[in-house]
């Protein structure tokens, strides 16, 4: 360990989340927004395997092809976007590859045979995405 007292890591992990700065009702909203951006992408990740596991291909071509997929999208995923990102995006760039990755995961959704779940989870990813962005750039 390196010394430090648990009050000092405890201060310093909530200085990190986007919801120490809000208080009562708000703050779980923002908690409750945090759940369900986290929800949200493993279901990204989940569908595009999905998709590639029903294509029209042998399965010992499908397996390979939707673990590089996943590795890829969450390699991406976690370089870029995420909330501690090694080398995060500027806001409009975080944006614009959330709203891509989800809308490819609505697509996969979609050819798997659930036009209306994609429908709902494209617009779901949309309003989290934009509540998220607004808590992550709102000033101090």
């Amino acid at each position: 360990m390196n010394g430090a007292a648990p009050a000092d890591v405890e201060a310093n992990v909530e200085a990190d989340v986007e919801w120490a700065r809000y208080t009562g009702a708000a703050r779980t909203l923002v908690l409750l927004n945090s759940l369900l951006a986290l929800v949200l992408e493993l279901a990204m990740f989940g569908f595009v395997v999905w998709w590639i596991l029903t294509l029209d291909l042998p399965l010992l071509a499908r397996i390979p092809i939707a673990i590089a997929a996943f590795g890829a999208f969450a390699t991406l995923w976690g370089l870029l976007v995420s909330p501690k990102a090694r080398y995060p995006l500027p806001t409009a760039g975080t944006v614009a590859f959330k709203l891509t990755a989800y809308g490819v995961s609505a697509l996969a959704l979609w050819g798997v045979g659930y036009p209306f779940a994609a429908l709902a989870f494209a617009v779901l990813a949309a309003a989290n995405t934009a509540v998220v962005t607004y808590v992550r750039t709102r000033a101090a």
